[in-house]
Formats: structure tokens, C-alpha cells, sequence
């Protein structure tokens, strides 16, 4: 049975994510590498789910992984965010025809006993050994998006890009990772809310 963290991991790639994913029950986000230097919005998402859920901070152990890390160390806030690192052991991964520049296997080729090593060194929260994890009311959910004509209908995109806009999220979040925005950082009455708020404010 997966553990669950109760605080949101940061990794470089979608690689990285499915390794992570097999091992923990958690809010993975991928900062698609060194396209996260120029991405505002995902630094702003960033930090708003470093205040509301703490974050963990898990790159490679090569010199492009420190240089991410180094990186938004100056950029997060340093009291909500864990660093958690892996050895460094040689090799490739399997998908990969060589290895990488530095010979140095990165999160998607660890082991899950180190992957969870790794978290449990950097003081990640696991719900089973903490209590159960805080109840937030009923979830937003899809056909809260349906009603609210954010999805299904000839101009639900343009209406989704308007709200993610109203509420400073990133415009380009699917519709999945929007619902998952959302519910790590409102309750569905604070969202229901705030969508009608902007709805009569005319912003969707």
C-alpha cells in the first residue's frame, strides 16, 4: 500500500512523476526543467501551494538538479519548503540509450525504498503516522466545472482561461489539473464563492 504526503513534491520531469507516483500517494508537480526559469505563473502556483500545503523539493543529484534546486530556493519561501535528496549512484536509466552527462542515475531510475528514503530524510509529512489528514468539506468536483459551464460547452476554454486568470493560476492548466489546483487550495464552498464572485465582477 502506497503512503500518503501530505505535502505537494516538486520533481523536473513527467519521468520523475510516474516514478514518484508508484511509490507515494501525493500532489506531484513537474517543473519541466529549466522551462520553469521563465514560467511566472508556475512560480506564483508555486508558491501558493507552499503556503497552503508545503512543499518538497526533488531534482536530480547531478549539476542541472542543484542548479533547479538553487533556484527556487531564491525563489520559494525557504520556511515552507523541504529539500529532499538522492545518492548519487552511476548508471542509466532504461529508456535512455546512454547515460546522462554526469553518469548519475536521477529520480526516475531510484529505487522506491530510497525514493522514500529520501522523503522521510527531508521530514515529509506521511499521513499514516501523523493521523488522518485534515477533512476540507466535500471536494470540488467535475460536475462543479460542468455547472459553472467551465467544461463540456462550445467556450468552456476560453471561460476556464478567465477564472484560472481571476484566481491568478496558471492559464494553462488542463481541465484535470485545474480540479487539482483547485482542491489543494479551496474548499468547494470557497471556490463555488469566488467563481460567483467573478462571474457577476463580468471576468468569465
Amino acid at each position: 500500500m502506497k503512503q500518503t504526503v501530505r505535502e505537494v513534491i516538486v520533481v523536473e520531469g513527467r519521468y520523475d512523476k510516474n516514478a514518484l507516483s508508484q511509490v507515494v500517494d501525493a500532489t506531484i508537480v513537474t517543473l519541466g526543467g529549466f522551462a520553469v526559469f521563465n514560467d511566472r505563473e508556475k512560480l506564483a502556483f508555486l508558491r501558493r501551494l507552499a503556503e497552503q500545503r508545503g512543499l518538497i523539493v526533488l531534482t536530480d543529484s547531478d549539476g542541472a538538479g542543484f542548479v533547479i534546486r538553487n533556484y527556487l530556493k531564491g525563489a520559494l519561501p525557504r520556511d515552507r519548503v523541504k529539500q529532499a535528496y538522492i545518492p548519487d549512484i552511476r548508471g542509466k536509466e532504461r529508456r535512455k540509450r546512454a547515460p546522462g552527462k554526469e553518469g548519475k542515475l536521477g529520480v526516475e531510475g531510484m529505487k522506491p525504498a530510497v525514493l522514500l528514503e529520501a522523503l522521510r530524510r527531508c521530514g515529509a509529512t506521511f499521513e499514516e503516522e501523523n493521523g488522518p489528514a485534515e477533512r476540507r468539506g466535500e471536494p470540488i468536483t467535475k460536475a462543479d466545472l460542468f455547472a459553472l459551464g467551465l467544461t463540456g460547452g462550445t467556450d468552456s476554454a476560453a471561460r476556464r482561461q478567465a477564472l484560472l486568470k481571476a484566481l491568478d493560476l496558471p492559464e494553462h492548466l488542463t481541465p484535470n489539473a485545474m480540479l487539482e489546483a483547485l482542491n489543494l487550495l479551496y474548499s468547494r464552498e470557497e471556490f463555488l464563492a469566488r467563481a460567483e464572485a467573478a462571474q457577476e465582477a463580468g471576468n468569465f
